[in-house]
């Protein structure tokens, strides 16, 4: 990596929490300058315009989900495991995997209305989710695992939308007994689908 390159990582790497925590439009350039204890004008240097550094940020954000969920279910070779590390990653909100909270969720909220950019990043994260629950359940089928009749792609939908919606409900109760509660059904509900 270039100088220049390093930087650019540097500061993405520095602002990643900040938006992620405070939300792109609330988040200013001073606070990017006081967290990077870099110029306003050598920021600009890197990033045109903040918008731009927070597209990145949410990259960042997504990439360090990304690698936690496929350490966490890569962990094991059998298909029901493999759901089970899924859900246990997210069974503690309030003490998130990603500073800020489950950024699928952060810039989700904050995006829906207001920036394409973002909307279309944090739908790919989604879909890309969705198609690891199913790929997990798919090969359980095809192992003889998971009963032939579960499909995999409608669970798939349920299981996320259950874990965000219960990271959302949690976060704002204060306290994990809501995930906790979903973490349980959902995993009754695939211990049910196993031959």
């Amino acid at each position: 990596m270039t100088k220049g390159e390093q930087t650019k990582q540097f500061i993405i790497e520095q602002a990643a929490p900040i938006f992620n925590t405070k939300g792109i439009a609330a988040t200013s350039m001073s606070d990017l300058m006081e967290s990077t204890k870099l110029s306003k004008g050598s920021l600009y240097v890197h990033f045109e315009n903040k918008d731009i550094l927070a597209c990145a940020a949410v990259d960042y954000n997504m990439k360090i989900l990304k690698e936690k969920v496929a350490t966490a279910i890569n962990s094991f070779t059998n298909p029901k495991d493999k759901l089970f590390a899924y859900i246990n990653l997210f069974n503690n909100p309030l003490e998130p995997m990603v500073v800020g909270g489950c950024p699928i969720l952060n810039f989700g909220s904050e995006a829906d209305d207001t920036n394409e950019t973002v909307k279309l990043k944090v739908n790919k994260v989604i879909n890309l989710s969705q198609e690891i629950i199913a790929e997990i359940i798919q090969e359980g089928i095809n192992a003889g695992i998971f009963k032939p009749t579960w499909v995999a792609a409608e669970f798939a939908t349920i299981m996320f939308a259950m874990i965000e919606g219960g990271i959302m409900i949690s976060r704002m109760a204060g306290n994990n007994s809501k995930i906790e509660v979903i973490s349980v059904y959902l995993k009754k509900l695939i211990s049910d689908q196993v031959v």
